[in-house]
């Protein structure tokens, strides 16, 4: 059922008034909001869920980020902390981007858990604990946000959160292999990853990954077309100097 939608506070205008839609019922039963004769796609409880939990979960990584490149002592463990705010950074804003389009109000602080968590760490910076401690809870976070990216793929109705949710995978999933089991791995740094369509682990729309499997199979199928066309020739030139 449409109707009219109040303008926010302190806004006016007949741009404001021009339309009509069932915008809060949409979160809760899949409707679709049609602003300016342009439809979105239908925001279930669960894509809302995530794109708010992606959002903090940014904010505690690049946090968790800054606060190793300052308080970590090992040289891995900073540039791990950088990484993780580069990559966050623009996942982030790209998640913000998303909300705004998609009238998914964001949380503005990380969860309380994510606070304790850091606060934890902190309690050891200026130590060889703190490293120890950073890294296993990145770890763990990390695992999680695979998991919560997952479930997103498989649960989610809106292809736009799921094209988000593709996306940053392969993000994550180098961040986790960077910390796995606690182990600081600053060498698996990719490069930033870029979220959505391209980089070094490209989200198809299937949900699958393409890697650097994919470039080879490419580069064998050229190599093979290549001597393909090389025997044809030898076979010519050996019938004409017959």
């Amino acid at each position: 059922m449409l109707r009219p939608v109040r303008c926010p506070a302190g806004v006016k205008g007949a741009g404001c008034d021009a339309y009509s839609t069932d915008v809060r019922g949409r979160a809760g039963r899949g409707s679709v909001r049609d602003i300016g004769g342009s439809a979105a796609a239908a925001v279930s409880d669960q894509d809302a869920m995530f794109v708010k939990s992606a959002h903090q979960g940014n904010l505690a990584e690049i946090a968790a980020g800054q606060d190793a490149q300052k308080h970590a002592t090992s040289a891995c463990v900073k540039q791990v902390g950088a990484v993780l705010v580069r990559d966050h950074g623009k996942l982030d804003a790209d998640i913000r981007m998303l909300a705004d389009k998609l009238d998914i109000v964001l949380p503005g602080t990380p969860t309380h858990e994510q606070k304790q968590e850091l606060a934890a760490v902190q309690a050891k910076a200026g130590t060889s604990a703190y490293d120890a401690a950073w890294l296993k809870t990145q770890a763990a976070a990390h695992t999680k946000t695979l998991a919560m990216i997952d479930h997103e793929l498989n649960a989610g109705q809106n292809n736009e959160v799921k094209a988000a949710a593709r996306g940053a995978r392969p993000v994550v999933a180098m961040h986790l292999d960077m910390v796995r089991g606690g182990t600081c791995h600053a060498g698996k740094d990719a490069g930033m990853v870029k979220a959505g369509n391209g980089g070094q682990m490209a989200a198809t729309t299937d949900g699958s990954f393409a890697t650097a499997g994919a470039v080879s199979v490419a580069g064998g199928g050229l190599l093979a077309a290549l001597g393909g066309a090389w025997l044809l020739r030898g076979r010519r030139r050996s019938t004409h100097n017959r």
